[in-house]
């Protein structure tokens, strides 16, 4: 039988990498087989149109569904195909166009022309692959990803902790500071509204939450606790694992700032393994999720660009363009190691997922405030070991429309306008020196990071949609037409890049005007 590379399937070695043996023939695993959309043409037109900041209706997740979802046909191939090599289907989800096979190590090599590995690496070992994957012939623009073979771990959660008293790697500043995520939402003049009737989606990618933790957090603020729903995906749920330092912070942090601050609103919360497969499927059920309907979903995981396969990154962004197309607002933090985004050598590199371009990248400052009001706000910039706003400009995506005409600052004065998307959009407070308040496996503590600025924005977006009864949606096209609207931040840098009046490589087009962008949005 004839086959073909899957365009964008290519996967290379973590670096520093080594094979240890051949894969356990005999272990089962699933894989997420993702196949084409229907109506392409007709949402790339309307996406096109939600882009030039036109108001389009957004589509219910019904209507998505019936237009844009899975041919019957392509499931009907993928599922002979499965039979064909010994593979079940475990699960179909037409508006994910996502099918689960389950199968053996041996089973999938022999179907999709691949050699899995046990490998170690620096971080542990995983099961992973090189090169790419080989399909039947009649696949041929039918599947777009298969994901799940290589379970290497794909992200990292975007969060920093302020140095402990004492460290000698990491000296907190004298003036060091902390904030309760209100008093945050507060600084940023935040509209008068509390998030009822929205839904929060969050997507967290390991670790936990305890209820005790979060009803002493919340208790503790005067503030009513959040509903907080646990949703399971790919065999995934909440297990918090008793390391502050670990998914834990990232999973409190996130409940607690977007709580906090929209305190009725629901929280929804996607847990799913550390994986290709395992990211795109939590952001896939979060989008076309019609049981909890968030209207907001934050996002603090991510890794460099040169981290993801193709396919990966364009299954993402079409998770995305879905969410643009239904009224879905998505925050994603835009990392914590500056411009090279923690990769080595001279290069500069940007987030993914948060360059993509149709969510809401978000990076980070350095805040001083008071009950009197904001005295200073600049990027932040903590050097190598403390940690700085990610941003950039990205090696995969085209130059969004919304983003003709810009260009990015370098340290060295130089300005280089853009040709593929700029990183980030917008930002908020993320360093730890003037960071957040938070209880985590029983312990007060103080975190910073563009992972808390993912879900600052995403309560405030649940904010206004609650004062408004309808979804903002796709912000970043009005967003970039109403510049004014934002707190421009013009001092500091991430390393390669500048800030400047308007937009930056570093913080976007500033942080949140609540009441302005209230009224825009």
């Amino acid at each position: 039988m004839a086959k073909i590379l899957l365009k964008g399937s290519e996967r290379s070695a973590v670096p520093g990498a080594r094979v240890v043996a051949p894969a356990d023939p005999a272990e089962r695993l699933e894989v997420s087989v993702l196949v084409r959309r229907r109506g392409k043409q007709a949402l790339q037109s309307r996406l096109a149109s939600v882009n030039a900041g036109q108001k389009v209706p957004h589509l219910s997740r019904a209507e998505f569904a019936r237009e844009h979802g899975a041919d019957p046909a392509d499931f009907a191939k993928v599922r002979a195909f499965a039979e064909a090599h010994g593979l079940k289907v475990l699960q179909e989800h037409a508006a994910r166009r996502t099918v689960i096979l389950s199968g053996t190590v041996a089973e999938f090599c022999a179907a999709l022309g691949v050699q899995l590995h046990q490998v170690s690496y620096a971080g542990g070992t995983y099961r992973g692959r090189t090169g790419g994957i080989y399909l039947p012939a009649e696949w041929d623009g039918v599947v777009e990803a298969i994901l799940g073979l290589d379970n290497r771990p794909q992200a990292r959660p975007r969060f920093r902790s302020r140095p402990a008293p004492g460290n000698i790697h990491r000296r907190a500043r004298a003036s060091a500071v902390s904030y309760t995520p209100p008093q945050v939402a507060a600084f940023y003049a935040y509209p008068n509204a509390t998030g009822a009737g929205e839904c929060i989606g969050l997507i967290e990618l390991g670790g936990g939450y305890r209820p005790a933790d979060l009803s002493t957090y919340f208790s503790g603020l005067d503030v009513s606790a959040p509903s907080v729903i646990a949703v399971s995906v790919d065999h995934a749920s909440n297990s918090p694992t008793g390391d502050a330092d670990g998914p834990d912070g990232e999973v409190m942090l996130d409940i607690e700032v977007a709580g906090s601050i929209a305190p009725q609103a629901r929280l929804a919360v996607y847990f799913s393994p550390n994986t290709d497969a395992g990211f795109l499927d939590a952001v896939t059920t979060a989008v076309h999720d019609t049981t909890n309907n968030p209207s907001v979903i934050s996002i603090s995981w991510g890794g460099a660009e040169s981290t993801w396969t193709a396919q990966s990154m364009t299954a993402m962004d079409e998770a995305f363009q879905a969410a643009a197309t239904m009224g879905i607002t998505v925050c994603i933090a835009a990392g914590d190691s500056g411009s090279s985004d923690g990769v080595s050598g001279t290069a500069n590199h940007v987030d993914f997922p948060a360059s993509s371009p149709h969510v809401l990248a978000c990076g980070g400052t350095s805040l001083v405030a008071s009950s009197s009001g904001i005295s200073s706000e600049t990027v932040w910039n903590d050097g190598t070991s403390g940690g700085a706003t990610g941003g950039g400009i990205s090696s995969f995506f085209a130059l969004p429309a919304w983003q003709a005409g810009l260009s990015a600052l370098t340290t060295k004065g130089s300005k280089a306008a853009l040709t593929m998307r700029g990183v980030p959009d917008v930002a908020g407070d993320a360093d730890p020196e003037t960071g957040y308040s938070v209880r985590v496996d029983g312990t007060d503590t103080v975190f910073g990071g563009t992972s808390a600025v993912a879900p600052l924005w995403a309560a405030l977006i649940a904010r206004i949609n609650s004062s408004t009864a309808r979804a903002a949606g796709f912000v970043n096209p009005t967003l970039y037409k109403n510049p004014k609207d934002l707190r421009d931040i013009t001092q500091g840098d991430n390393g390669a890049f500048a800030a400047q009046s308007g937009w930056d490589a570093c913080t976007g087009l500033g942080s949140p005007n609540g009441a302005p962008l209230a009224g825009v949005l």
